[in-house]
């Protein structure tokens, strides 16, 4: 259920964030995305803490992603990685090309 769940939310055209009530590196990627004009359609958000199976999902991103931390950011059907690998993507401008290749270009965000 947890595999069927994670691989739900991510969307080819949108940027979607998971996490869990508390997480401080939240914040700083909604702003961070913030900063790049992402309409609100082109964004989605689900936090683990109201999923009862929340241990279940941890389980599999440490099976596939190599740690349980619930914060993941998607950028289309890809995950991208936690915050620190956002940042890193927006300050050496390949975050905005990853925006584009999924057909969020400037006009669109």
């Amino acid at each position: 259920m947890a595999k069927q769940f994670v691989k739900s939310k991510p969307a080819p055209n949108k940027v979607v964030v998971l996490r869990k009530l508390g997480c401080p590196y939240y914040h700083k990627a909604v702003d961070l995305l913030n900063e790049l004009c992402l309409r609100s359609c082109c964004m989605g958000y689900m936090d683990l803490t109201v999923q009862g199976d929340a241990d279940e999902i941890q389980n599999y991103f440490q099976q596939t992603m190599g740690t349980r931390t619930v914060f993941h950011i998607f950028i289309g059907e890809k995950c991208i990685g936690s915050y620190t690998d956002l940042e890193s993507l927006y300050r050496n401008g390949e975050l905005k090309y990853i925006l584009e290749k999924i057909g969020l270009n400037e006009e669109q965000r």
